[in-house]
């Protein structure tokens, strides 16, 4: 009898919502296990989790388990606002669509109808307190663009017989076309920030946006970076996984436009930012990289490189758009250039030189600068001390200038 008792407790005894599990809900069959039934939408994030029969939760995008929806909430939303104390999990989380604390007020009503809503006594098992929040609705991410591959460099604007390196992506908006003496027909003029406000699908996602930087918001950067001159004269997919180094984040071009993220580049940044600090207990920051080499506007010959980094909208406005921040960098000086390096480049020249939106590197870029001027000009200041390597560098210039 008093095993029986204690088997059937959950049952006899008054139990506050707090006191219900996730075991309780699949054992009494409100809930039943399965594969990507379980998310989250959180700052216009989406998370999906497996349910697992023994009441735990597998977050599909790293394999951790957590052993509530509390757990399992606090660990995402952290990952997007750091400063995020709780994660509501049960009003947060939805089984199905429908949130789970619904779910607990259909086990009530069935197996205690006449209970009266007694203090908190039996707090569920590996639950903390939960604080009520905006509830975050799946339509906030009505207009986005879908979570893309994290990216270890650039798809290099192909869109003929060029093989794709293992999971790289090409963000939405590239900016393709015949190079040659091409110009942004309507040039696009960039917007604040602040004159965003909530987000809107019927906004043009390649509007470009002004960069804040950490000072403005009284904030510090959170990461130091810095930047090698071999690294901005050539990113390889292949040399990165080959050399066993870690990944910390993507680029892409705006040949003929300002190095400045457009508002689906916050998107998919905010989604690799995601991803990158998914990957594991600690903080690992993921960098963004603009490159607008054929842009009148910069300043002098040499092609801007821009590095930005997304913060989370503020909690109370869970709907707005990411905020690009300015990130400062430090670059480094090597001293030489490695033959990969030097090969890599003449093999990538000759890769593309049957592309049909190849660069005519002999026409004019400017009045009195051709494309390969410009070329050289912006590599210049990206080019090793040591000049040893500077006949193999006009070398390949000289494939530029065959090639076109």
């Amino acid at each position: 009898g008093s095993g029986a008792k204690a088997a059937g407790s959950t049952r006899g005894a008054v139990l506050t919502r707090r006191g219900i599990t996730l075991r309780v809900l699949l054992r009494d069959g409100f809930l039943e296990p399965a594969h990507g039934v379980l998310s989250i939408y959180y700052l216009g994030k989406k998370f999906v989790g497996d349910l697992r029969a023994d009441g735990t939760i597998t977050w599909q995008e790293t394999g951790q388990v957590f052993n509530s929806p509390s757990a399992w909430a606090t660990h995402c939303k952290r990952l997007v606002n750091p400063a995020k104390k709780s994660g509501c999990g049960w009003a947060s989380v939805r089984y199905k669509g429908q949130k789970l604390d619904q779910y607990k007020a259909a086990w009530l009503r069935k197996n205690q109808p006449n209970a009266p809503p007694a203090e908190e006594s039996l707090a569920s098992e590996g639950e903390e307190e939960e604080m009520p929040e905006e509830e975050e609705e799946e339509a906030s991410r009505e207009g986005r663009a879908p979570v893309q591959e994290l990216v270890a460099a650039k798809k290099l604007e192909e869109r003929s017989k060029k093989q794709q390196c293992k999971n790289l992506v090409e963000p939405a908006g590239m900016d393709h076309g015949q190079p040659a003496k091409r110009l942004e027909s309507k040039p696009r003029v960039p917007v604040r920030y602040c004159t965003l406000g909530t987000r809107d699908s019927a906004r043009n996602p390649q509007t470009l946006v002004e960069v804040t930087s950490f000072a403005a918001i009284n904030k510090f950067q959170p990461f130091n970076v810095a930047i090698s001159s071999n690294v901005l004269l050539l990113l390889i997919c292949q040399s990165l996984f080959l050399r066993g180094l870690s990944l910390v984040g993507w680029y892409h071009s705006h040949p003929f436009g300002p190095a400045l993220p457009t508002l689906h580049d916050i998107d998919a940044q905010m989604d690799y930012q995601l991803k990158l600090q998914g990957s594991g207990n600690g903080f690992q920051p993921c960098l963004a990289l603009i490159c607008g080499p054929y842009y009148h506007g910069n300043s002098g010959v040499e092609s801007k490189i821009a590095p930005f980094w997304v913060m989370p909208p503020p909690e109370q406005r869970p709907n707005d758009y990411g905020i690009p921040m300015e990130v400062e960098v430090a670059y480094i000086q090597d001293g030489f250039l490695t033959n990969d390096v030097l090969q890599e480049m003449t093999l990538l020249v000759e890769f593309y030189k049957g592309a049909p939106d190849l660069v005519k590197f002999q026409e004019m870029w400017s009045q009195d600068q051709t494309y390969l001027d410009k070329l050289k000009g912006s590599l210049a200041s990206r080019t090793p001390k040591d000049q040893s390597f500077a006949h193999i560098l006009e070398q390949i210039y000289s494939l530029l200038k065959l090639s076109s």
